[in-house]
């Protein structure tokens, strides 16, 4: 990426494309900032802040990736990863794995993410289940799983939000 195209805008918070950007470039540009809101530090006060950032990180892969957002006990940011990643429809999940990461992120609490190549977010009986036996493994060393995040192409779904959690 040439760090050129980009200029500082008149307003805060807007920058201006000082030269002629691909779509491909322009995507690389948007992932940047996404991964920016989602670095070290961050509070998330509330899953549907994440909501833009995920889909820009995970609406294009045509395979599933399994993700977590480990957060600090005031829900700040430690560090969002990329855990598993699976096949068209599906991802071994594997619980030992997840709370071993928390661990050694020290986190307090957890959002985990994962997308739908499909398109649709709906979550499914086997995200349910994957949800239950992680949150069963991580609640063994006290850490909370507030959320997960199912990404599409048009639309994140919660857990939190729907009631499963």
């Amino acid at each position: 990426m040439n760090h050129r195209k980009l200029s500082a805008g008149e307003t805060a918070g807007t920058y201006r494309i000082t030269d002629t950007v691909t779509e491909a470039e322009l995507l690389n540009i948007a992932k940047a900032f996404a991964r920016r809101r989602l670095a070290k530090g961050r509070k998330i006060t509330q899953p549907a802040l994440a909501f833009e950032y995920l889909q820009i990180l995970l609406q294009d892969y045509e395979h599933e990736v399994f993700s977590a957002i480990f957060l600090d006990s005031q829900h700040r940011v430690i560090r969002f990863e990329e855990l598993f990643r699976g096949t068209i429809d599906s991802a071994s999940v594997y619980p030992r794995e997840v709370v071993k990461q928390a661990l050694a992120c020290n986190a307090a609490a957890v959002i985990l993410v994962h997308n739908h190549p499909s398109g649709d977010p709906e979550p499914s009986d086997a995200d349910r289940r994957i949800t239950q036996r992680l949150q069963e493994a991580l609640g063994l060393v006290e850490v909370r799983v507030i959320d997960h995040i199912v990404v599409g192409s048009e639309r994140c779904e919660s857990f939190a939000e729907h009631g499963y959690l």
